[in-house]
């Protein structure tokens, strides 16, 4: 594997790295090192958690070794689990813990599949709740509180039974004290309770005191009471919030609380039954249990009786508005049932005895296989009064706002639709549930995901300081993405789903007509995206409709190009949406299925649509909040309230810019379904005229801006996205599964070969060698950078050097040397700390390109070759940025310099002119069709002379769109990115009108021999491509 040395960290890598995860990984690294805070972005599918855990765990490992777990008596009290507890690193210094957390599980499932394919063994364990990891046979049956009352019930000293896997875990500890020291998952965990005996649970909880990383769903460290429970030692510790693009509102919703009538009618019915219950044990003769007081419980429920009517006596004026107040209106509500600060502890506790009072009542005579879960209501009373007066204060509610909402209630809620009232308390400062971590002295926290887009948004919602900030490019080149504005449909009806016009017939009919069309072009899977369920759902039954007495509605030509699948409304159904969906693509005899789905919806949110799975997205329309929701209505007003009380120049996010750029966050979330590994292509649809304005675009994703553009007319579009597809069809996918269902499909994909790995350097970039062997194993997933899975051969190590100059303004110019054989190492040195802190000058640096690193061996033969079409590239990037003068000062020295020395083999350090890097077979492109190596250097230098004429003639005949994509194709054909067969037909179609018929003629001269044939088919086959395309065009307009 090779060895990256970045900021002084070598880190382990599994395969060569792309310049953007090197950046990725010199950005963690400095994060951790200035023990600050980074918000980090980088699309799915360039390896960001490889990245992360290589980069966290190498930094880890500079500190000291990774813990090794030993056995050390620690009392012997036997109620507590954890009386032989495993210890680590007794006699060393207490080195930082590791914190990674993600959404959900099956998210940190593939986190310990990516930590199983480095060379890092730290000690770790994957915290899970009950419902994942317990195994006694009849609690694992329930759910929520009803199991964790359940659980607490079998391991307390109030009953003779007990759970037998909870008594195994002691001795299990001590036998198995390394227990950690491999990657386990939450299976392996339940794996061993099944096999060996002990409770899964309560191992994970005692192996999270221990370890050096702890993985974790994001609710441990953000609800309050998850986060005091763990064993954790804060202090300089390193937070990890993974696919952190939802934080922000998990966060508001963890400090927020909505009491409904039902719930508190439920906390009053249960706390009656406590009185009873404490009555009938105090005066039952057999009984000396006195430990429950019925006259705490009747004052629970007079003030739960007090609130309900004060709720209910709150006057509405309106009922689309509410009751609403300042936060801290809610402290008044509750000092008339003379709940208060100091009262609210002893009323928590009369709360949490209720409780227990509830669950022994429930469980306590029944036998094990009798036991049934209690949901007790009162619980969530209690929750309800830490968020209020947490740490014993009240400055917090200033953050906040109280509304009380009056709805009818649901046919299966016991009001049985009566009118019933909400007491809602909620918070706009998502930070609120983060400023716990500064004071408890955490080192870092660095969050991340595929779609942080807008950053601003993420930093001032949490109002955390995030010194380190990254929007990384994707690993794909240019023609694996299509990205477009589709303003208007096929009749040239305007796309908008704002609030005054989604309804209208004739958008919907459009709109309609529209997929169609892209149904008909996209091959295999095509993801549809609405705003609402609302707009979906009406969108659907319009198509439907065959109000005309046509022959076939929109839904039927839909359906004859792909079978739909909706998703629906309620979560219990959307994972057989999913077995629908994939049933329907694996179905050969059709061409791909259709998803029609909803932004902020379940599709939208985490779910992997590789490959055929999702060859196009399209988005219909903005996703903007509902403007009257209440919580959307307070939250503006809230932040409009901050903004104008702010200081003057001082930046604040206002309630209309907060509302807008939660709108694009969403969008971003969607479009991030499609394109998921460096092999993969898709197209990406925006349905909406309002993505036309520059403000718009702005705010998507950073990696798709650059491949946006904006069409007039639908035809335009459908010859565009047809061409696009084409031209991916045409070619191989590496990552294609041999023998799959996929290759049995209509489109489906050939390999194509990758191009070798090899290094880009920089001229000041020290370079040295160092020997090693091969270690790692490589598993079943294909990672974002690795066209096979065949194992790196020989140990590498690569010593890293002004990264912080790699993701620089794009079009900067790539410096590179040949290096001597390096017999299977290779080491590049970016670490230089006064080079990393100062300005490079006089040297151009390479920008942060989607390829990896290249190492070339020294070919002094092919060389010149290789200078003259990679100085054809480089000329071609001045022209294009307007620079001729600079260009016949580099042709000048390019010149002085080969005349002193024709068989250089070597560049200079330190030299500004523009080297060749790692030609590779496409070569061939130079400025003369059948140069021989053997001609002077002059002679080459005179051929290059004619060719950056020739390109100066080409700009002059595109426009600077055509010309970027002239560039563009020149610069696949020397990465290998593209075969000269796509190239050459893409080229032809640039030079096709009738004014760039000379072009077209010159261009051949550069050509070999042997391809002029194939530059003739393509030349006659494009006038009846073009012939064709105006007669499809015709037809839809």
């Amino acid at each position: 594997m090779p060895i990256y040395r970045i900021r002084g960290i070598d880190v382990d890598f599994p395969y060569d790295a792309y310049d953007c995860q090197i950046i990725y990984m010199e950005k963690v690294i400095q994060s951790l090192q200035e023990k600050c805070n980074a918000l980090l972005e980088s699309p799915t599918g360039t390896g960001k958690t490889l990245c992360l855990l290589c980069s966290i765990l190498a930094w880890r490992k500079s500190l000291g070794p990774f813990s090794s777990g030993k056995v050390e008596m620690r009392g012997q009290n036997s109620d507590n689990y954890g009386s032989d507890i495993l210890t680590s690193q007794a006699d060393g210094p207490k080195l930082p813990m590791v914190v990674y957390t993600s959404r959900t599980h099956s998210q940190l499932r593939q986190v310990v599949q990516e930590l199983k394919r480095t060379n890092y063994r730290p000690r770790m364990v994957v915290l899970g709740s009950r419902e994942q990891l317990c195994i006694h046979d009849q609690v694992r049956l329930l759910h929520g509180k009803a199991q964790t009352n359940a659980c607490h019930y079998l391991r307390s000293k109030r009953t003779a039974r007990n759970c037998n896997h909870y008594t195994f875990g002691r001795d299990y500890i001590k036998r198995n004290p390394h227990l950690g020291d491999e990657p386990i998952d939450i299976e392996d965990l339940v794996n061993i309770g099944r096999s060996c005996g002990p409770c899964p649970y309560y191992l994970s909880r005692e192996l999270h005191k221990v370890v050096d990383i702890l993985f974790a769903p994001y609710n441990y460290l953000i609800d309050r009471s998850y986060r005091d429970s763990l064993s954790i030692e804060w202090k300089d510790s390193i937070l990890i919030f993974d696919e952190a693009h939802n934080l922000e509102s998990l966060c508001a919703d963890a400090a927020s609380f909505d009491l409904s009538s039902g719930l508190l009618t439920a906390c009053i019915s249960e706390s009656k039954n406590c009185i009873d219950l404490s009555i009938r044990r105090r005066e039952s003769e057999n009984s000396n249990d006195k430990r429950w007081n019925p006259d705490n419980f009747a004052i629970l429920r007079a003030l739960l009786l007090k609130l309900e009517k004060q709720i209910a006596e709150v006057h509405i004026e309106s009922k689309e508005l509410g009751f609403t107040r300042p936060g801290p209106y809610i402290y008044e509500l509750l000092a008339d049932l003379n709940i208060t600060s100091k009262t609210a502890n002893k009323l928590i506790g009369i709360i949490e005895e209720a409780a227990l009072l509830l669950e022994e009542d429930a469980n306590g005579s029944r036998e094990p296989h009798e036991m049934k879960g209690t949901m007790c209501r009162l619980e969530s009373m209690g929750d309800i009064l830490r968020i209020i007066f947490r740490d014993g204060g009240t400055s917090h509610a200033q953050f906040y706002r109280v509304h009380v909402q009056e709805s009818r209630a649901s046919a299966g809620d016991s009001f049985k639709g009566k009118v019933s009232r909400t007491l809602s308390w909620w918070c706009f400062k998502p930070g609120l549930s983060m400023e716990d971590f500064p004071r408890r002295g955490v080192g870092s926290i660095i969050l991340t995901s595929g779609t942080l887009s807008p950053l601003d948004l993420f930093a001032q919602e949490l109002q955390l300081e995030f010194p380190i900030r990254l929007e990384n490019p994707h690993v794909i080149s240019s023609d694996q993405i299509w990205a477009g504005v589709v303003p208007a449909g096929p009749s040239g009806y305007p796309f908008n789903s704002s609030y005054r016009n989604r309804d209208s017939p004739e958008f919907q009919k459009e709109l309609g007509n529209a997929i169609v069309n892209f149904a008909r072009i996209v091959p295999d899977g095509l993801l549809v995206f609405f705003p609402s369920y609302y707009l979906m759902e009406q969108c659907i039954e319009c198509w439907k409709d065959n109000l005309h007495g046509n022959s076939s509605t929109v839904w039927e030509r839909i359906c004859r190009h792909k079978q739909p699948v909706i998703e629906p409304r309620q979560s219990s159904l959307f994972s057989s949406s999913i077995d629908d969906y994939m049933s329907k693509m694996k179905d050969t005899s059709t061409r791909g299925a259709v998803f029609f789905a909803v932004c902020r919806g379940k599709v939208s949110e985490g779910l992997d649509f590789t490959d055929h799975a999702g060859r196009a997205v399209v988005v219909t329309g903005l996703p903007f909040a509902t403007r009257t929701d209440p919580k959307v209505r307070l939250k503006r007003e809230y932040l409009d309230h901050e903004a104008q009380s702010q200081a003057k120049g001082f930046k604040t996010l206002t309630g209309e810019e907060w509302y807008d750029q939660h709108a694009s966050r969403a969008v971003n979330q969607a479009v991030g379904r499609v394109i998921r590994h460096c092999h993969d292509y898709g197209a990406i649809i925006f349905c909406d005229e309002r993505f036309s304005s520059s403000h718009r675009q702005s705010q998507i994703s950073k990696w798709i801006q650059p491949h946006i553009e904006c069409y007039h007319k639908f035809g335009d579009i459908v010859y565009s996205l047809t061409r696009f597809f084409r031209g991916n069809l045409s070619h191989a996918s590496a990552s294609q599964p041999q023998g799959s269902f996929w290759s049995e499909k209509k489109f489906a994909i050939q390999d194509v070969p990758v191009e070798k790995t090899g290094c880009i350097i920089s001229s000041s970039f020290a370079i040295d060698v160092k020997m090693g062997n091969t270690s790692g194993q490589l598993k079943e997933i294909l990672p974002a950078n690795k066209s096979s899975l065949a194992p790196q051969k020989g140990n590498q190590t690569l010593v890293l050097k002004h990264t912080s100059h790699l993701f620089s303004s794009a079009k900067k110019r790539l410096i590179a040397r040949t290096l001597s054989p390096c017999q299977n190492s290779k080491i590049i040195d970016l670490t230089n700390k006064s080079s990393m802190d100062g300005e490079i000058s006089g040297e151009c640096i390479p920008s942060c390109s989607t390829k990896r690193p290249k190492i070339l061996d020294k070919e002094p033969d092919d060389s010149r070759k290789n200078n003259i079409s990679q100085k054809m590239t480089l000329d071609a990037e001045k022209i294009q940025q307007g620079n001729s003068h600079s260009l016949a000062n580099s042709m000048k020295q390019e010149k002085s310099k080969f005349s002193g020395n024709k068989n250089m083999e070597y560049a200079q350090l330190g030299s500004s002119s523009l080297v060749v890097c790692n030609m590779t077979a496409e070569a061939w492109l130079s400025s003369q069709a059948n140069l021989d190596v053997s001609t002077s250097t002059v002679s080459c230098l005179e051929e290059q002379a004619k060719g950056s004429a020739f390109l100066i003639q080409v700009k002059e005949k595109l426009s600077p769109t055509e010309y970027g994509e002239f560039v563009g194709y020149m610069k696949a054909l020397k990465s290998k990115a593209m075969k000269i067969g796509p190239v050459l037909q893409s080229i032809v179609r640039l030079f096709s009108s009738q004014e760039r018929h000379p072009l077209l003629r010159r261009f051949k001269d550069y050509i070999p021999v042997k391809y002029h044939s194939l530059y003739d088919e393509h030349c006659a086959s494009n006038c009846k491509t073009l012939s064709a395309a105006s007669h499809d065009q015709a037809l839809l307009l």
